[in-house]
């Protein structure tokens, strides 16, 4: 439910830094006066040449130098600058501050930001960013320490979107003190730290995958993962789970019969020795909503004294923290740490490749809370793409493999958000100049992005495209969509219609219909940088996000919401007739409490969700209910909010809120069906994934994921409708109030 963007910069703000010598502010050069080759001292630049990072000498807080991040390039995403401080602090809170200027910042925002990492806490103002113009302002963020467990402590600047920002004057404090007076802690390494063994490749040879080898690579992807979260000495940190994979494989890849590989398991598992006797394991309970699924231990054709062993280890499971995974604080979504990227393999070895998957089966398998509204059965998946994954000729092989594993757990939150080059290369970074949408299942041009290259592309809003290249648009789409992970087709096709007219070459061939007439076209493409782009709705910075309708109707965007917009919002809208709740968007900030207390009488629940388990690795149960608490002065008119594929995680969320009001109805398509606070997950080549972490779900139980919210009036847009320049959702809505109220329409 967090915003999506802080989501996927949580992914990426992981930086190769290098660390200074001293400890003093002034020396660790947060003020960017010691310069060398043009750069402040120390400082750490992102890789990204969409944006140029320099120094300036006239717009500065103090001192001779501001750094300065501004966008230049065709693809906005973000960049980042850091310092990487040089020592472990004892305390409790780590405080960045430090002054941010900005000019014309939009799509994204300007902020600071600090990890402590591995993935112990992380602040990059998501929530709060700065957006368009400003002056000199202070900002700070504040994280909460673990010292104990810390490797390092990042902290910057970063510029998300358009626009251009300063950043001066960076200070840290610890426990409200100057970071020289801080107490120094040495962190001590785990053994799975100190493993380095096969950092420069796994060395595995695979010899030809008969049907029986597949099976016998299938069970070992169950026993490891199995291990991985299981087993109280590799969950103390003991071991490199990923390279104990490759010290064991040539041994097993040699077994001749499946007697010879359960004592090539039973022999490897012996290793690291007896398992103690559990005395606070507990068994799952019977009300639990998932319970760990064994049954491959039965099903797989194993020799009694493995089935035992695996047992025996389940029923003396690790308790407590664990290297490999903890549960995010406060929220309960997993949080997979320790986990290597190995991003200097663009094109990981066969070994790394199924330690790959690996990886992700059993990642899902114990902490996807949706696992089981999956049309595939996830038991079958492992064995089904262990040739898919070993036989991958090259880095696009490899990262499609990937991407349609992440696609058949069937959530909108999963895709490649980051690696992923070779698809970016394959699909291109050139864009139409206008935006199309899939309407009445017709790919239809729905708006210009700049309305002056409307004249040369030849095409009216409206038109419906046929074909691309010679291509049917079906058959482009069928041919897709393995690569667009989804929660359902409606929001499959909202990410397929952003690519379809998108190459790596400046013209394409096109086919459509205009006034009932088929045209042949070549069109011109633009990269990114030419383009007023926006990804799924645009919207204006400057424009406030609520009105006043005809008819008494109030109207509220979530797009462009404040926290300061609320009050104002009820004050002016109090005695209208109706209100509309646009979440055809993504909030830009969190309403749900806010702003839907204000439609209840009474305190009324709205959601509850399942959660994960360290200890049960596979078990989920259900929290108690979310509940809203009643307005001073509640809304007595009617509420209707508007939703469709956009609506999104947070978006879906916000609608549960609203739909908990008692004179509300939903007006609208299906939404995302991706509901919850999202976990990454990193995989061998850089590849970076995300799923939604918890299960969210009505007081009642009904289900969201895959689902979505569910519209009381369904109403889509059609191609007259967009010809017209019409908005009939919003129409539709209109017409609902003054309906239900006794209004004309």
């Amino acid at each position: 439910m967090k915003r999506i963007i802080i989501t996927f910069l949580s992914l990426w703000l992981a930086l190769s830094v290098g660390c200074q010598s001293k400890g003093t502010p002034s020396e660790l050069n947060f003020d960017f006066e010691r310069v060398e080759n043009g750069m402040p001292i120390g400082l750490n630049i992102s890789a990204n040449s969409d944006y140029v990072t320099y120094l300036d000498s006239v717009n500065v807080k103090s001192g001779k130098y501001a750094v300065v991040i501004e966008y230049k390039g065709e693809t906005p995403a973000f960049k980042a600058v850091s310092f990487t401080l040089p020592k472990n602090y004892g305390g409790k809170q780590i405080t960045l501050s430090g002054y941010i200027k900005t000019e014309n910042v939009a799509g994204g925002y300007a902020g600071l930001w600090m990890r402590i990492d591995p993935e112990i806490a992380f602040d990059n103002m998501g929530q709060r960013g700065i957006t368009g113009t400003t002056d000199w302002t202070k900002y700070e963020i504040t994280l909460a320490m673990n010292p104990t467990k810390t490797k390092e402590i990042v902290v910057g600047g970063l510029l998300t979107g358009k626009g251009k920002m300063w950043l001066d004057n960076l200070n840290v404090l610890i426990d409200g003190k100057p970071i020289d007076e801080a107490k120094l802690v040495e962190r001590v390494l785990l053994p799975a730290e100190k493993d380095h063994a096969f950092d420069g490749g796994s060395t595995i040879v695979f010899p030809e995958l008969t049907k029986q080898r597949i099976a016998d690579l299938d069970l070992l992807g169950r026993v490891w993962g199995f291990l991985k979260y299981h087993h109280p000495e590799v969950g103390k940190g003991n071991y490199n789970w990923d390279y104990e994979l490759f010290r064991m494989l040539p041994g097993y890849l040699n077994v001749k019969n499946k007697k010879q590989r359960d004592k090539v398991l039973l022999n490897w598992i012996s290793k690291y020795g007896e398992v103690p006797v559990c005395t606070t394991c507990k068994e799952t309970p019977a009300d639990a909503y998932l319970k760990p699924d064994l049954s491959w231990i039965d099903n797989t054709g194993m020799s009694a004294d493995l089935r035992q062993k695996l047992l025996f280890i389940y029923a003396n499971r690790h308790q407590g923290e664990h290297f490999y995974i903890k549960m995010a604080a406060f929220v309960s979504n997993p949080e997979f740490t320790n986990e290597n990227a190995y991003r200097d393999m663009p094109y990981p070895d066969a070994g790394f490749r199924l330690l790959s998957l690996f990886r992700y089966w059993n990642m899902i398998k114990y902490f996807f809370p949706s696992t089981y509204l999956t049309d595939k059965d996830w038991n079958t998946v492992l064995n089904e793409y262990i040739p898919m994954f070993l036989t991958a000729q090259n880095g696009l092989e490899y990262e499609l493999a990937a991407l349609q594993i992440i696609g058949d757990i069937q959530d909108t939150h999963a895709n490649l958000w980051g690696g992923g080059n070779k698809i970016n290369e394959l699909r291109g970074s050139l864009y139409a100049p206008f935006r199309v949408q899939f309407v009445e299942k017709k790919l239809v041009v729905t708006d210009y992005y700049n309305p002056e290259l409307k004249e040369m592309a030849g095409l009216e809003i409206g038109d419906v495209i046929t074909h691309i290249n010679g291509r049917r648009v079906e058959a482009i789409v069928d041919s897709l969509r393995r690569y667009y992970p989804a929660s359902n087709e409606p929001v499959r096709l909202r990410d397929i219609s952003a690519d379809m007219l998108r190459s790596p070459h400046n013209i394409i061939s096109i086919d459509y219909i205009s006034s009932g007439i088929v045209q042949k076209k070549l069109l011109t493409l633009y990269s990114r940088n030419n383009l007023n782009m926006y990804h799924w709705y645009k919207t204006d910075p400057q424009a406030k996000c609520y009105k006043l309708l005809d008819g008494n109707i109030g109207y509220v965007t979530l797009a462009m919401i404040k926290d300061k917009d609320i009050p104002v919002i009820k004050e002016e809208f109090k005695d209208t007739k109706g209100i509309i709740i646009d979440i055809r968007n993504y909030p830009s900030t969190f309403v749900p409490f806010l702003l839907g207390s204000y439609f209840l009488t009474k305190p009324t629940p709205f959601v509850k969700f399942t959660m994960g388990s360290i200890n049960n690795p596979g078990m989920f149960t259900f929290t108690s209910e979310l509940v809203i608490s009643k307005a001073t002065a509640p809304y007595r008119g009617k509420l209707v909010v508007i939703v469709n594929e956009i609506s999104q995680s947070q978006a879906e969320y916000t609608a549960m809120a609203f739909k908990a009001g008692e004179n509300v109805t939903v007006v609208g398509s299906t939404t995302a069906g991706a509901d919850g606070n999202v976990s990454r997950i990193l995989l061998p080549g850089g590849l970076q994934t995300m799923i939604s972490g918890l299960g969210v779900y009505y007081p009642d139980g009904g289900q969201t994921q895959r689902i979505g919210i569910i519209p009381d009036i369904r109403v889509e847009p059609t191609i007259d409708g967009i010809k017209a320049g019409r908005d009939e959702v919003l129409e539709k809505a209109i017409g609902t109030i003054n309906r239900e109220t006794g209004s004309a329409e």
